[in-house]
């Protein structure tokens, strides 16, 4: 068992504070990635993945920020399976955006069964797949971020579920949306995000129903950003691609955009990833 763990580790990186590291694909995209633990007094609750893997004749960049909200248990629970949910979908190659939708399902209700060991926090997610350099799939619940760089333009990727926007939604479920003074909208008045993993005492009220964007990685994209909130609360999509455009490689622009970010007095714990193309 414990060699199998040992492999497993290898395989996927393991996220946290203050960490940092950059590698290489054979299509010789490159990746960084950068954590730093927020100001808060709760441990540092931000896990990802970042890794290429062969899978048959296909080469797969796997990447993830999964942001946990009282709760490491569940970022964690995400980061050893929920690719591996993903991957094990039988159609993944002919249906994929079906097939991540399905996948993400699967995950939140195993992680709502195991409520007792995993407890009653949950998480957000964005997960980007890269298809032999080419192909690019998307998928995310909650505010964490994508955010692709085409000839120096920022555009995002992926969705913002926030509670007003889903407003409607969430009252169709029974729940409501409370904005209490000098704070943001949240799910009955707790959950700052209209989508997320987990939260069994709210899981009524919420979805975990993926927005997913694919897009094809041609000679105008230069890289792609992924990171939590704790970067975008503090700095719009164009001013972090411009932060980092002339990046001497994927770990220094990881690095300098949490640098950034925390210049601007971001207190949450911040996680980014940044893919080169």
């Amino acid at each position: 068992m414990a060699a199998i763990l040992h492999k497993m580790k290898e395989k996927v990186c393991l996220g946290s504070s203050d960490d940092s590291e950059t590698a290489k694909g054979k299509s010789k995209i490159t990746h960084g990635y950068h954590l730093v633990k927020g100001k808060s007094n709760h441990p540092m609750e931000d896990y990802f993945v970042a890794e290429f893997k062969q899978v048959e004749d296909n080469e797969l960049g796997l990447f993830a920020i999964y942001d946990g909200h009282m709760s490491q248990q569940v970022p964690n629970y995400l980061r050893s399976h929920l690719f591996q949910n993903i991957l094990n979908e039988p159609n993944f190659w002919t249906e994929p955006e079906i097939s991540m939708k399905r996948a993400y399902r699967i995950t939140d209700n195993t992680i709502l069964d195991k409520a007792s060991e995993l407890g009653k926090g949950g998480s957000t997610a964005v997960t980007a797949i890269l298809i032999n350099g080419r192909k690019l799939l998307v998928a995310n619940v909650g505010d964490s971020r994508a955010v692709l760089c085409k000839n120096g333009v920022a555009k995002q990727l992926s969705v913002d579920h926030e509670p007003i926007k889903e407003k409607e939604d969430i009252q169709n479920r029974g729940g409501f949306v409370l904005t209490y003074p000098g704070d943001v909208p949240r799910v009955d008045g707790k959950l700052a995000v209209a989508r997320a993993f987990g939260d069994k005492t709210l899981k009524e009220h919420l979805s975990s129903e993926p927005d997913i964007a694919v897009e094809i990685i041609d000679d105008e994209a230069e890289f792609i950003i992924l990171a939590s909130d704790g970067i975008w609360k503090v700095m719009t999509n164009q001013e972090a691609v411009d932060c980092i455009k002339e990046m001497k490689d994927a770990k220094t622009g990881a690095k300098q955009l949490t640098q950034e970010a925390l210049n601007r007095m971001s207190r949450d714990d911040i996680s980014c990833i940044i893919v080169k193309f």
